[in-house]
Order: C-alpha cells, then sequence, then structure tokens
C-alpha cells in the first residue's frame, strides 16, 4: 500500500483529563496530519511536520474543517442481538428469557450467522465504531460467521463464543466439556488470524454451573493472555439468584473471584450495584467495570456510579460500551450523552473531553491494547474517523455559536450519531463511504 496523507483537526488523548483546562490530557492541532502505510500510523502531528516526512508523490486526503479521531471502541455488545434492540420488557431477567434467548437460538444456522454478521459490521463502521468486544452466541456457529467478517474487514475485534449450560433454552445450552472444547476450538481457528482477538466468555454466573465456571478457570490458566467477559451486578434480582446458585460465596463478585476470573483482561460488564468489598477486589486485581449506560437506562437497572469507581481510594478500573441489544444504539456518541445524564442524577460531571478520552484511549486502556489502537500516535492502528459537528441542519445551526473545541466535542456528545461520521478508516482505508448495503 503507497503513503497516504490525511489532512484535518486532529485530537487524541495521553491521559483522563482532570477538567475543560487540562490541556496536557491531549494533544489537538487545528491544521494537522496523518501519515498511513500499510495499515499503520506513520507520523501525527501539525501538518506542515507531517508533510515534510511524506514522500514527494504523497497521496493526500482533505477533510478540513472536519476533526479527525482515533476510531470509537465499544467494550461490550451481543452481536446475535441485532434484533433484540427495542424489545418492550419490564426488566433484565423477563427480557432475555421473552427475547433475547429464543432470537440467540436462531445463531445454530450458519446462514443466518453470517447474515447478522454482515450487518453489524457494516453498523459498527457507519458509527465510528473500528474496535468492538462482543458475546457471540454459544453456538461455534456464531463465532466462526464473526471472526469470518472482522478477518474479511480487517478489523481488530475482540469477540467469544459464549459458554452456558443452565437456567436458558435447550437449544443455547451446552455443557461444562462441550463449551470448554469449542472455545478451545474458536482459539485455534481464529485467535490472532488477522487482528482477531477471541475472549473466554461465560456468560454470567447464573447460566453457568459450577463445574462450567471451573472450566472457564481451565482456559484462563491455558490462555492467560487472553480476555475475559461476562456479566455482573446488573440489577437486583440477577444479583439475588446468583447469590441463591452460589451461596458459599462472599457475594456476586466473589463467585467469578473463586474461579480465578478476575484480573487486568477481564471485562464485567454493567456493575452497577457494588459493595465496597466488591469495588475493593475489583481495584486490586486490575479488573474492569464495564459501563452500559443507554442499556441500564432501557432496562431499568440502576445508576452506575463512575466517578465514585475512578476517585476512591482502591479505583476501579472503568470503560464505555453500548451493550446491544438491551442498549438502544449502536452510537458511542449517544452511549456517552446517556452516560453525561446518568452522572447528573447522582450529582457529578463528566466533561466532554472525558467522554471522548473514554471512547478511546480509555477504551483502549481497559482492554490492554493501548499500543495497537485508541491513539494517532505513530506505530499504532490506522484506525481513525472524521466528525462532523454540522453534520444535521440542528447541528449545524449550533454549530454557528461554537467558540471552542470543548463545545465542539459536546455538541457532537449531545447532537451526533451515525450522520456525524464523515468516514471511518480501518487500517488506513476509508470504509464508510463505500459501505456496501446489506442484502436483506
Amino acid at each position: 500500500m503507497t503513503a497516504t496523507l490525511i489532512r484535518g483537526r486532529t485530537l487524541s488523548f495521553k491521559h483522563v483529563p482532570g477538567g475543560l483546562d487540562d490541556e496536557d490530557a491531549y494533544a489537538y492541532e487545528p491544521d494537522g496530519a496523518l501519515l498511513v502505510e500499510d495499515g499503520l500510523i506513520l507520523a501525527s502531528g501539525s501538518y506542515d511536520a507531517v508533510k515534510a516526512q511524506a514522500p514527494d508523490d504523497v497521496a493526500e486526503i482533505d477533510h478540513r474543517p472536519h476533526l479527525i479521531l482515533p476510531g470509537f471502541i465499544d467494550t461490550h455488545l451481543h452481536f446475535p442481538q441485532m434484533q433484540v434492540i427495542g424489545s418492550y420488557a419490564a426488566n433484565l431477567l423477563e427480557w432475555l428469557n421473552t427475547y433475547t434467548f429464543p432470537e440467540e437460538c436462531r445463531f445454530v444456522e450458519t446462514v443466518h450467522a453470517e447474515r447478522i454478521a454482515t450487518h453489524f459490521f457494516d453498523e459498527m463502521v457507519r458509527h465510528g465504531t473500528t474496535t468492538a468486544v462482543a458475546y457471540c452466541s454459544v453456538h461455534k456457529t456464531s463465532a466462526d460467521a464473526f471472526f469470518a467478517e472482522a478477518l474479511r474487514r480487517n478489523m481488530r475485534m475482540v469477540a467469544g463464543k459464549v459458554m452456558m449450560d443452565r437456567n436458558a433454552p435447550q437449544g443455547l445450552l451446552d455443557t461444562p466439556e462441550m463449551g470448554y472444547d469449542e472455545t478451545r476450538a474458536v482459539i485455534a481457528d481464529w485467535h490472532g488470524k488477522g487482528r482477531n482477538h477471541v475472549a473466554i466468555t461465560p456468560r454470567f454466573a447464573i447460566t453457568s454451573t459450577p463445574e462450567q465456571m471451573s472450566a472457564a478457570q481451565a482456559l484462563a490458566r491455558e490462555f492467560p493472555d487472553l480476555h475475559i467477559q461476562t456479566h455482573l451486578s446488573e440489577n437486583r434480582d440477577e444479583i439475588d439468584f446468583t447469590c441463591s446458585l452460589y451461596p458459599e460465596a462472599a457475594d456476586y463478585t466473589d463467585v467469578y473471584a473463586r474461579y480465578g476470573l478476575l484480573g487486568p483482561k477481564t471485562l464485567f460488564g454493567h456493575c452497577i450495584h457494588l459493595s465496597e468489598r466488591e469495588m475493593d477486589a475489583m481495584s486490586e486485581t486490575g479488573s474492569i467495570a464495564v459501563h452500559c449506560p443507554t442499556s441500564n437506562l432501557f432496562l431499568g437497572s440502576g445508576l452506575f456510579p463512575l466517578k465514585r469507581l475512578v476517585t476512591r481510594e482502591k479505583p476501579v478500573r472503568v470503560s464505555v460500551a453500548t451493550d446491544i441489544g438491551g442498549g438502544s444504539s449502536y452510537s458511542m456518541l449517544r452511549t456517552m450523552d446517556e452516560a453525561y445524564k446518568i452522572q447528573q442524577l447522582l450529582g457529578e460531571r463528566l466533561n466532554p473531553f472525558e467522554s471522548f478520552y473514554y471512547m478511546t484511549l480509555g477504551n483502549a486502556r481497559g482492554l490492554s491494547l493501548e499500543d495497537k489502537i485508541g491513539t494517532l500516535e505513530p506505530g499504532t492502528d490506522a484506525d481513525f474517523i472524521v466528525l462532523n459537528m454540522a453534520a444535521t441542519p440542528a447541528m449545524a445551526l449550533k454549530a454557528e455559536v461554537v467558540s471552542s473545541l470543548a463545545d465542539e466535542l459536546f455538541l457532537l456528545q449531545t447532537m451526533g450519531d451515525d450522520r456525524a461520521i464523515a468516514e471511518t478508516y480501518v487500517a488506513g482505508v476509508a470504509v464508510k463511504a463505500g459501505l456496501a448495503t446489506s442484502s436483506p
């Protein structure tokens, strides 16, 4: 691939911003550029400085006046739940049993899994999400379809075949042995192929017997570099049910601790109702609490105490996610707008620089992949997006009075969606403009 010079206003983060005036937290170039080649960023900075490093015949793409950021990262969503979004239910457990589990049963069929995989990646690209952490269904066919599509599109993705052997329809159950064997097969088939990462994925303690939890523990010991993903403390009834299934555990978090599943590459979806002891355990092991604001509000699960978690004496690592299909939008912009509102309800503030930090470098750090994604640093993957704060008539009208970078980011967060994504680049290639319409 020949080198390409991408011009525009560039923004990326160095650490979590302490406030609107924390200019050391980010790098902003009002006339910036990226030099990309072979899927990597070779240089970044001011246009003049980067242009001086480029070959004389370099191809240039000018995105001015738009803003270029690292691609968004979504750390928790369910690939088989695209047709579950917007399903009416009173709470988590009713929603799972009424809509989600029946839908996931369909993923035993390869044709269906492949069709939904195409739609899934189309939506990721459309919404500027270049890396996601996904749950497949219990069927290996779903993981095969997911990773094959990720490989075809050369996207860096994390996903896993769900392990679940109880409290679900027969068509969604494996066994401890089957969950272990098929996860090992998925690892052998897909981990490290292209930019694929396989995650060990026991759905949650309610749907896994102690024997299956032990199988997940065995996998974690055999493959210590893999991510682990599951759910934790989303709903009060879920917590009570879990504790009744594991009476020997001190609490919900302790269930996972007893099977060696806490750690710096473990992503726990939701974590709304953690006790102080559980927060300490998460902090001491470096485990990640994944905030899913649109899902938490849609299912009435509760208000995630983000500020409390990250500022306590023993801070807990936090990332943010859409949680499709409990979540109601594929957009990380919409996700962070709801995260902002949740903190408002809790008497806390989430400034726009923090929001964009979490969507990019913050989530990359949550995945321990900040050396690959989440920044515009030379040597990292050329996954980035172009944002247009005047993408709709209403946004354009508001944009007339925007006078600062903070104002622009907040406008994008509060009014933006997939229409604000002017372009998505994956491994240095523009992919949104040429997005093919999936067949019905």
